[in-house]
């Protein structure tokens, strides 16, 4: 029995990691026992109810206004204590979050073998995206398996002398989005569903997402204020905004649409009215890595 243990923290991962979990529970002779370390919890809670996963192990470990050195520590801490208990046979991470490369460092510290799903991603610049460009290179240095997406992601990977090992897979997100995506959709977000059910869009409805670290004050200021302008110059422009809990963003997106008609600001909606809101719109914008690839395949 080969045991393996996907260990994810963040509503992407989880997004992402779902397809996987559910082809491991059903494969004969491996035995998926599944970690979480709650990095966002309510928004992490969101997938893991939606596709009816409860894990094995949850480190809850979110804390108000946690920095990247203390969230770092306490996942290694956590996860440590996992794997001695669970001991198994291999580890999962996905993509490039602290908990990606954190877990991958327990991991090996309990001389446990990694591998590493969407391997090979690369912007070139160390400090965008921050932290995730350091994080997955670093997770690269640890894993034994390396599970790329594409071609290109390969190529990255041999560039940085890593050739053995290394599996062209496609996106698991794909995979998601054939679970997720339904014609005639009816959305559970009250606004969402005020918006959509029973009633036909006739104007251009824009995605609009914005979280990123490296955005926060004043590029997200400069994001807002071109947004507004769009919708103001535009009058067959509606915006859907669904707020990140951060609450720098919250104070600036507030700040910004207060007032202004056909905008709509959302509590962050879970995966599947995330997905068929995607489906609906004219176009997306956003900095969210998980949506630049999922939009594309609708």
């Amino acid at each position: 029995m080969l045991r393996v243990m996907p260990v994810f923290g963040t509503r992407p991962e989880a997004i992402k990691m779902m397809p996987l979990v559910k082809a491991l529970r059903d494969a004969p002779g491996v035995e998926c026992t599944v970690c979480v370390t709650a990095q966002h919890r309510e928004m992490l809670d969101q997938v893991l109810s939606r596709f009816g996963t409860v894990p094995q192990y949850d480190l809850n470990i979110m804390e108000d206004a946690q920095t990247l050195e203390s969230l770092t520590s306490r996942v290694v801490s956590g996860v440590s204590g996992v794997l001695k208990s669970a001991r198994p046979d291999l580890v999962l991470v996905h993509g490039d979050t602290t908990t990606t490369f954190a877990s991958a460092l327990a991991a090996f510290y309990q001389k446990i073998p990694v591998g590493h799903v969407e391997a090979g991603l690369r912007s070139f610049n160390r400090y965008s995206p921050f932290p995730e460009e350091t994080n997955r290179r670093l997770t690269a240095a640890i894993a034994e398996l390396h599970f790329a997406p594409t071609a290109a992601n390969r190529e990255n990977l041999r560039k940085e002398n890593i050739v053995d090992n290394v599996y062209v897979t496609g996106n698991t997100v794909i995979d998601a989005l054939q679970q997720t995506v339904e014609k005639d959709y009816r959305f559970r977000d009250a606004t969402l569903g005020a918006l959509f059910n029973g009633q036909r869009r006739r104007g251009r409805l824009i995605l609009l997402t914005a979280h990123r670290r490296e955005n926060l004050g004043g590029p997200l200021e400069s994001i807002c204020r071109a947004v507004r302008r769009i919708v103001l110059d535009n009058g067959d422009v509606e915006v859907v905004f669904p707020v990140h809990p951060n609450r720098d963003v919250r104070k600036v997106v507030q700040s910004a649409f207060d007032g202004l008609k056909r905008v709509y600001l959302t509590e962050p909606v879970d995966v599947w009215d995330m997905h068929n809101l995607m489906n609906a719109c004219y176009m997306v914008m956003t900095d969210s890595g998980g949506l630049q690839e999922e939009a594309p395949a609708l």
